[in-house]
């Protein structure tokens, strides 16, 4: 095989490993998590049913590579709504937050495969060092709010609160509860929560 072919047919693969996860980002925003089986993707991609594995060895492997592009989706929006640093860590936590749950809300199953302990412990296609950015991100700015604390810590309980407050909202357990038709009030509950209630 002459070098031209051999990167012809690396284009090829490539491509179609893309393809493959287009479709399964595509299919986990319409049909929800249980909808990303190796077949299903290699029918949508129209590919055979065995097409999939050459590109990802396991079927983790693929899941873990459309979960990836939802962090690089939400760590995007995560840093315009941060924006320059120049605003208060507080009011950049708010952004932050937001951003959060707009994505949590408009992305259930992204957000839903994105999380699943079994594709960050797996370690495939580096997801966890796409998923440590956002945090360090989220980290650093609640160290700057709360210098008294371990911004590590707080970082990881306010994720929580929103990770909860993502799922209970979309569930709408906590418009039962409440009553609230906005979820803005419980960021800022939350925010008040871990950062108290005053800028510092």
């Amino acid at each position: 095989m002459t070098d031209a072919e051999t990167e012809r047919e690396t284009e090829t693969a490539m491509g179609l490993r893309a393809r493959l996860v287009d479709v399964g980002v595509d299919l986990v925003a319409t049909e929800g998590v249980p909808a990303l089986t190796l077949r299903e993707i290699a029918r949508r991609a129209g590919v055979s049913h065995g097409a999939p594995r050459r590109y990802f060895p396991t079927h983790l492997e693929l899941l873990s590579a459309i979960a990836r592009r939802g962090f690089e989706d939400l760590s995007a929006r995560a840093a315009e709504a941060v924006g320059d640093g120049s605003a208060h860590p507080r009011d950049q936590l708010a952004a932050l937050g937001r951003a959060y749950l707009d994505f949590a809300f408009a992305h259930r199953g992204m957000h839903e495969l994105m999380f699943r302990h079994d594709l960050l412990a797996s370690g495939h296609l580096g997801l966890r060092e796409t998923s440590l950015p956002l945090f360090s991100l989220l980290a650093g700015l609640v160290g700057r709010a709360r210098p008294d604390a371990d911004a590590r810590l707080v970082a990881a309980s306010l994720l929580a609160n929103l990770h909860g407050l993502a799922q209970l909202w979309s569930w709408g357990s906590l418009q039962l509860a409440t009553g609230a038709e906005d979820f803005a009030p419980l960021l800022d509950a939350a925010l008040d929560a871990h950062l108290g209630t005053e800028k510092r």
